[in-house]
């Protein structure tokens, strides 16, 4: 997982050339009956779907791709989100082992819009759940794909498309009964095995269908309703650890390496030089995550045609997504006391070990946390249609819909939660980075066992609780006139009325009482469960190391709230855990957007040639408002841990912006030669920024340290991004199912949004470690006295102003609480507030697709390459303090499919491959090493119309890795499992 292994990885996408992407195709379902003699011969499945792929892709204006249904309610891959990995130039992003968002020629999720039928679609997603929701991505796993009839990618601009895509647009088709008449339908039952799990591998069950019938007069009536209902588990284990600014060799901050004439200058292997950049771990865990996810799909469509040039759709779409993570880890936090630690060489430096050894007076704790969480994400759209063939050329189409997204915590608990308890009692701890696995290492003092169960103390935990919702009217006129005997081919015109209103909010409830809430004696032993550590890492390299911790104790998340609430240590005592939102953000965006297109057909050179010109005109208004709450004081809770105090104050503040675009797009395209096509595209796209940058109101982060803290105020004034794009390919259709085809694409963009950052202080607040008191321990104590002896020091000579929760006699340590006055100094915040930089960032790349089919033997292979550049790339030597510019998800890709399609049975071999890039920026970035996963599936239909299938997926069980500047600043390693499913399905 190292560049080794990424060039390793690179040499087998290479070498996987013969393969194939068989899952890039259209929307047909069947091809043309065969010329021949006797009977017809229908070509379905695969072939007839790589088949009208390529049609569509020969004819199409612009440079458009997509993926289809093999068969009405039989989808490609049973995600969408891996459906459209196959395609040329897309990425993915996974999210509890499932893919879940998409980048498109190196623009992450942000910068791609996703439609419904054409309808833009509300987005609900809890990012972390631990802050307030901002993204505009759409999660794909909400949706089934049993009930998807194909999906589009536009990766050049239209004027007749909705803005929002910079990487792509992209359509979600779903089946209308008009389309095919008579009874059709299809039902499909599965078992899926996930060999990820932890405790057991149970087989859960998918139930899928689908059914279409229409009616009447000439089938004059119409109805289709699909349902897909699916439960998974799964598991997700995963070394994190999190990392401190990027430190110069030359800086003497808090945290950062002792220099030369430190007595701890001797314990550091070949430090850093004075120009050279570094990271140090602030913690280090092992998480075990079990997942159970509970999807539910479903769409009603009613159409009508009263006469043949006029036809009415009613259409309602349902989506629920449930999932329950049940999480277990245990874990280290660093003090940069006595430390001892390797580096390898610079300019960025990369730690080989980091180690700190602890007095059995400071009572450093192993942390045992867990938590539960269960989060619900809902779908729902009705919308209407009517679509008129006029006379003389005339087309129009109304178009409505009211959709709502909407995701918030299902249990009472909240959307991200946390409970600690831990052992106290370290003498040393150590994470090595030799291996992909950061191997955490821990040596207890003398006379305390972990793994003995009375030793646990519960200590901390918080209780967060986000909600989003969305809420999308949109209403389109889209008209066209079609002429004859012209140059001018076609008109089309329209104009889109679009309101998006977004509600993200955000509360908590939080005991920061790290240093213990309750004594060893209280916490029963039969709470805990002993866990095994290595064999959850299995894979990855590391996970067999003789120092790693073998295991921890785990507990039963409900049991030990429940306990804790007993004790009034939790929750206050009633059960209830969900917090109050203290954080409420509203924002509504009001589009209207008129466009014009002229379609144009003429000779060159003897064949036609096409030439689009159009432009779209927006006007965006936004209105954005905040309810944010007043913190009223400070309290020091431990080491360096500070967090504010709230009352019952609210601050409610709206901000108002408006911007407008002129949004050009030109499309050509010839045939110099037979076979042969050349296009060439030219426009303008933008993408909106994230609603977190469009917030309303201050806020600052509840959580500081004794440096200061940070918080953020928004921006609704910002522009949108803004590319300019060119895109040129050309296609060789040398046989009736083969192509090749290469392209180049080149984007310059603008309006980045950047942070301008303003150092003040907030609402009066002090800090509790700058101040008379802790000025007088130091006198007392000493420059290089320990936070712990400054805070007992504070304790026992200024009662008045501290809180103690607990005192042990024997060490002389105090709990509690060092509360802020009003002649301590205040507390810096770092307040970041997001503006359009100047900066403008390059991207281009090439794009290279093969589609091969041998003959009439069943077997086709397809492969796809894509090839990213771009001039905004993080500078790893540079420390923190300098800010920087780049972009994210800049990486080539790579697909390949071997498949065999004839005689009922269909099988697939599909590897995708994705190499390592930039994840994250601000002041200090991190990446996704290269990944290469391995799918497979085979189906054969018996007798027709009755079908067995099967699926495996990474079959190789490929592991994932991230790191920051340096390889060895690994922030999470997790072992990759495969995934199998096995079903019946019924086709009629």
């Amino acid at each position: 997982m190292r560049s080794k292994r990424s060039m390793i990885v690179r040499a087998s996408s290479f070498g996987a050339m013969a393969l194939a992407l068989a899952s890039q195709t259209a929307f047909a379902q069947e091809a043309a009956p065969a010329e021949g003699e006797g009977e017809a011969i229908v070509v379905t499945g695969i072939r007839a779907s790589l088949a009208q792929a390529m049609s569509i892709k020969r004819s199409a204006q612009g440079v458009v791709d997509a993926i289809s249904a093999e068969d009405i309610g039989k989808f490609p891959d049973t995600n969408l989100a891996e459906s459209l990995q196959r395609i040329t130039g897309v990425s993915i992003d996974r999210s509890n082992g499932e893919g879940s968002t998409v980048t498109v020629r190196g623009f992450g999720p942000e910068f791609n819009l996703v439609l419904l039928n054409g309808r833009q679609m509300p987005t609900s997603s809890l990012g972390d759940g631990a802050s307030a929701p901002s993204s505009r991505s759409f999660d794909f796993a909400n949706l089934a794909s049993e009930g998807v009839s194909g999906v589009e990618v536009y990766k050049s601009g239209r004027a007749t498309l909705p803005t929002g895509g910079i990487g792509s647009t992209i359509n979600i088709k779903t089946p209308r009964p008009l389309d095919k008449p008579g009874l059709s339908g299809s039902l499909a039952v599965k078992g899926v095995y996930d060999s990820s799990r932890n405790d057991g591998k149970p087989i859960t069950p998918e139930v899928s269908g689908i059914i279409s019938t229409t009616f009447g007069e000439d089938d004059m009536f119409g109805v289709l309703v699909t349902g897909s209902w699916q439960k998974r588990k799964a598991s997700v284990n995963q070394a994190n650890v999190g990392w401190r600014d990027g430190y110069l060799g030359s800086e003497n901050n808090w945290g950062s390496l002792p220099q030369a004439g430190d007595p701890r200058f001797a314990n550091v292997q070949n430090r850093p030089g004075p120009t050279d950049v570094y990271q140090v771990q602030q913690n280090a865990s092992y998480d075990l995550n079990d997942i159970n996810r509970e999807r539910l799909n479903g769409q009603l469509v009613l159409q009508a045609r009263p006469a043949e040039n006029l036809t009415a759709t009613l259409d309602y779409t349902y989506s629920r997504n449930t999932v329950q993570v049940r999480n277990s880890n245990v874990g280290i936090w660093f003090n940069f006391n006595d430390v001892s630690s390797a580096w390898t060489d610079g300019p960025v430096a990369g730690p080989i070990f980091y180690s700190e050894k602890f007095g059995a007076a400071e009572g450093k704790d192993l942390s045992y946390s867990g938590s539960l969480t269960e989060n619900r994400s809902e779908n729902k759209s009705i919308g209407g249609n009517l679509k008129w063939e006029g006379p003389g050329g005339l087309r129009l189409v109304l178009d409505a819909h009211h959709s709502t997204a909407e995701s918030g915590a299902n249990n009472p608990y909240g959307t991200s939660t946390s409970v600690g308890t831990a052992v106290f009692g370290i003498a040393q701890q150590t994470v090595n980075y030799e291996n992909d696995l950061p191997v955490i290492s821990v040596v207890m003092h003398p006379g305390i066992d972990a793994l003995d169960a009375s030793n646990i103390q519960a200590t901390g935990n918080a209780f967060r609780n986000a909600y989003f919702k969305d809420t999308v009217n949109e209403a389109q006129l889209r008209g066209g006139y079609d002429f004859d005997d012209s140059v001018l081919d076609s008109l089309d015109f329209g104009v889109t009325y679009v309101e998006n209103k977004v509600r993200s909010a955000y509360g908590f409830i939080q005991n920061d009482t790290w240093g213990g809430s309750t004594t060893k004696a209280q916490m029963p032993d039969d709470l805990f469960t002993l866990e095994s550590i290595p064999d959850k890492f299995a894979g990855v390299s590391g996970a067999g190391d003789a120092g790693m911790l073998q295991s921890f104790y785990r507990f039963n998340f409900e049991k030990m709230v429940g306990f804790l609430d007993g004790l009034n240590k939790i929750c206050g005592g009633d059960g209830n855990c969900l917090s109050d939102f203290t954080v409420d953000r509203r924002i509504r965006e009001r589009t209207v957007a008129p466009y014009l297109q002229a379609n144009m057909t003429y000779d060159v050179m003897g064949n036609p040639a096409h030439f689009r010109a159009g432009i779209r005109y927006e006007k965006t208004k936004i209105t954005s408002s905040a309810l944010v709450p007043i913190p009223t004081g400070t309290q020091w809770v431990a080491a360096n841990e500070f967090n504010l105090v709230y009352g019952a104050a609210k601050d409610f503040t709206t901000f108002k912006g408006e911007y407008e675009n002129w949004l050009p797009a030109f499309d050509l395209d010839f045939e110099p030669v037979s076979n042969v096509k050349v296009r060439a595209s030219y426009s303008h796209t933008i993408t909106r920024p994230d609603y977190a940058s469009m917030q309303g109101g201050r806020t600052v982060d509840q959580l500081f340290r004794i440096g200061g803290g940070f918080g953020s105020q928004g921006n609704p004034g910002l522009l949108p991004y803004r590319s300019k794009n060119i895109d040129v390919s050309a296609e060789w259709y040398y046989d009736k199912a083969s192509y090749l085809s290469v392209g180049f694409f080149d984007k310059r963009v603008k309006n980045f949004i950047s942070s301008a950052r303003i150092d003040t202080d907030a609402f009066g607040l002090t800090n509790p470690a700058d101040g008379p008191r802790y000025r007088a321990a130091i006198a007392a104590l000493g420059t290089n006295a320990s936070t712990t002896a400054i805070r007992n020091y504070i304790f026992a000579n200024y009662p008045g102003s501290v809180v103690v929760d607990s005192f042990d006699a024997a060490t002389g340590n105090y709990t509690g609480k060092i509360l802020g006055l009003p002649e301590d100094g205040k507390v810096n915040f770092q307040i970041s507030t997001p503006v359009n930089s100047d900066q403008s960032a390059h991207l281009y790349g090439f794009e290279f697709a093969v589609q091969h089919s041998f003959w009439d033997t069943g077997f086709g292979a397809i492969l796809n390459y894509t090839v990213v550049k771009g001039d905004a790339r993080y500078d790893n030597t540079q420390p923190s303090s300098v800010p920087q510019f780049a972009l994210t998800g800049l990486s080539d890709s790579a697909n390949a499919v071997l498949f065999y399609d004839k005689n009922g049975f269909q099988a697939r071999v599909a590897y995708n491959w994705r190499d390592e890039f930039l994840a994250g920026t601000g002041p200090n970035p991190y990446y996704v090493e290269a990944y290469g996963q391995v799918d497979a599936s085979a189906s054969w239909e018996f007798r027709k119309g009755l079908t067995v299938f099967g699926e495996a997926i990474n079959l190789t069980g490929s592991s994932r890795r991230g790191h920051l500047r340096s390889s060895n600043n690994v922030f999470f390693a997790s072992p990759g499992y495969a995934r199998y499913q096995a079903g019946f399905r019924v086709n009629f």
